[in-house]
């Protein structure tokens, strides 16, 4: 293959690798590829190193022709090049859409406080002078609404003045949705200790995700044996709609993806617009957002290696019933400032403007394309 064909190739593209998870890497039989791209296009990709055990790895195909490559999290960038050792691998953070994903309630308190934070969203981190009790009121708003949608959709009534943790993203398997109900016991003992605790799902499974509906029905089956104990809802139908009540509204937004699994995650960003801090296990975009205390809090003690489940439940069991929800409790002002603090340092950081910044100076004004 002429190397000047190749050269003009890579001259247009750059290529960004979402994610460590295998599904996400698409491979093809080579017959398959050859009766598609036919026999002379095959050999150029067998010469050049896309084709491995008679299969057509769609990624190998990307890294090759592209002249700029990233991950979507720095975590994602060291793990993308453990992965590819052969191609050098840069990381451009993934970011969220503020002014889609800030409820009506903050975004009325941005424009009267931060006036300028739709045009440029790193004024976002002017909230640090924004008042405690404004945040207080507009996350209070966003709680009703929530609620006011729960009702509606399962004719369940949740009380806004008790805790409420939020879980709601795509239903695969390594997300762990059902981590928080490992040890029931435990979880009712911690809302009788420290608090009451309520809980609200969302999220849909692929339709051949079998382990993944079954993840679902372990939620359901929670929820039934909880009872008004610990107060569970799953809504169905999850959409962006939905998904922007649930961030908003909730108290605390829980993570809980199998490391090194989160390529970067964006719902706990979007949950810190709202000022909603994370609990999280340290993967992904969380390992850059996490300031312990400070933007949230983390579930484990370290980003480094793979998961393990013990360490990671009893860290989140004991956070939950020693630090967060007493704090929640008896201390809302402390509380009310970490809310601050996650729409300061996260939400003016973890935007699709610096995001879209980045991509145009790193991934390609800095390589001569204009």
């Amino acid at each position: 293959l002429d190397e000047s064909v190749v050269e003009a190739v890579r001259a247009q593209c750059i290529f960004t690798t979402h994610t460590p998870v295998p599904a996400g890497h698409d491979k093809f039989h080579i017959d398959l590829a050859r009766s598609v791209v036919g026999e002379t296009a095959i050999a150029h990709l067998v010469d050049l190193g896309c084709v491995l055990d008679h299969t057509l790895n769609l990624t190998y195909v990307a890294l090759f022709f592209s002249r700029y490559v990233n991950g979507v999290s720095m975590r994602h960038e060291k793990l993308s090049s453990n992965m590819f050792p052969d191609y050098p691998i840069n990381s451009i953070t993934n970011g969220v859409h503020a002014t889609t994903w800030a409820a009506d309630s903050f975004q009325e308190l941005f424009d009267r406080r931060i006036p300028e934070w739709r045009r440029d969203n790193w004024n976002l981190r002017y909230a640090v002078s924004l008042p405690k009790a404004e945040i207080h009121d507009a996350h209070r708003q966003a709680k009703i609404d929530l609620f006011a949608e729960v009702e509606r959709r399962t004719g369940k009534q949740l009380d806004p003045r008790t805790f409420t943790i939020g879980f709601a993203r795509r239903a695969a398997s390594y997300k762990r949705a059902d981590l928080v109900f490992d040890d029931l016991d435990r979880l009712r003992r911690i809302a009788d200790r420290a608090g009451p605790i309520q809980l609200v799902f969302g999220g849909k499974a692929h339709p051949h995700d079998e382990p993944g509906k079954a993840l679902i029905q372990r939620v359901f089956e929670a929820a039934e044996a909880l009872g008004s104990d610990v107060p569970v809802v799953y809504l169905e139908d999850y959409d962006m709609a939905l998904g922007k009540l649930i961030c908003s509204g909730v108290d605390l937004w829980l993570n809980t993806p199998r490391k090194p699994q989160e390529a970067s995650g964006t719902s706990g960003m979007k949950a810190a617009l709202n000022g909603v801090p994370s609990l999280s296990v340290l993967d992904g975009w969380w390992v850059e957002g996490h300031v312990e205390g400070v933007t949230g809090w983390s579930i484990g003690y370290s980003w480094k290696g793979e998961s393990d489940h013990e360490t990671e439940v009893d860290s989140m069991y004991d956070k939950l019933e020693h630090v967060i929800v007493p704090m929640y409790y008896t201390r809302p002002e402390a509380f009310l400032l970490v809310m601050r603090q996650a729409i300061a340092l996260n939400g003016s950081f973890f935007n699709a403007q610096r995001m879209v910044t980045q991509y145009a100076e790193n991934a390609y004004r800095e390589r001569g394309i204009e």
